[in-house]
């Protein structure tokens, strides 16, 4: 079971005349403010509603509702939104819009694909798991090719205490110590895997998968790894802290250009699974 807020967004079913369009894609967050519309500041969503409107000729602003909202600087390799469109207004091949909005948007957005949504479908409410990477060049200059999506770290890690420190918080808890507070929003997660590894290019690589995240809850869980990695803290120091079930400000915030939102992955039955998402764990 997922933990979102019953009072959060939700969005209507696409009846009365509307169609519910889903779409994929994916962004590189470095110059964006999040994916959140701002007054004033350059979002994903602005872009991506602003670009929509004129796609399909719509009078009135789109309202678009994604998979899970990345802060500012985070990208997405695997994003998934819905919107709510006059069926009048779709030209019946999603493949046609995906081309107009891509030639409508800025190169750092692009979408994969558009297509009717599935009756129920709920690109937030719908999820499964959610995946994100977050990559680490330890111990070396990070690539100048490469800075843009790798965050540099003067130690080398130790990837076998991290994994270890890992494994002690996965499954369902409270993960208030990892999260930033907001007002009403509960702080239970299921983690169903946390593992680093060498990538191809000696890079420290984790995976990181759960039913939802809280704001802030991946670089925070990174941010208490990076410590024991460097023997700064030893492996029991993540347990603690989340043991201790509230903010530490032991506990630093890894950046945000080392992380990408990398899969999504929806159940087979997108309505009963937006049903059960909806409920609140205490």
């Amino acid at each position: 079971m997922t933990t979102h807020n019953q009072h959060e967004s939700e969005e209507p079913a696409g009846d009365g005349g509307l169609l519910r369009v889903r779409v994929r894609l994916g962004y590189d967050g470095t110059d964006f403010h999040g994916w959140a519309r701002q007054p004033g500041l350059r979002t994903v969503q602005g872009e991506v509603e602003e670009a929509l409107a004129t796609a399909l000729r719509l009078t009135v602003r789109p309202r678009t509702v994604c998979a899970g909202r990345t802060d500012a600087g985070v990208h997405a390799r695997d994003q998934h939104l819905h919107v709510d469109v006059p069926t009048a207004q779709w030209p019946g091949e999603g493949a046609q819009v995906a081309r107009r909005l891509n030639g409508l948007l800025p190169a750092d957005v692009r979408i994969f694909e558009c297509s009717a949504a599935p009756p129920g479908f709920d690109a937030r409410f719908s999820v499964r798991s959610r995946a994100y990477r977050y990559r680490v060049c330890d111990g070396a200059e990070v690539d100048p090719l490469q800075r843009r999506f790798v965050v540099g770290h003067p130690r080398r890690l130790d990837l076998a205490a991290m994994n270890s420190a890992a494994a002690d918080l996965l499954g369902e808890h409270d993960f208030a110590a990892f999260c930033r507070f907001r007002a009403g929003s509960t702080t239970v997660r299921t983690l169903l895997r946390m593992e680093w590894r060498r990538d191809h290019d000696g890079l420290a690589d984790l995976v990181v998968r759960a039913d939802a995240f809280c704001h802030s809850m991946v670089r925070s869980l990174v941010g208490v790894l990076l410590p024991v990695g460097d023997g700064r803290r030893d492996t029991a120091w993540p347990q603690q802290m989340l043991a201790e079930g509230m903010r530490s400000p032991e506990i630093v915030v890894a950046p945000a250009r080392g992380l990408v939102l990398d899969r999504v992955e929806y159940a087979e039955d997108v309505a009963a699974q937006a049903v059960v998402a909806r409920r609140v764990r205490a």
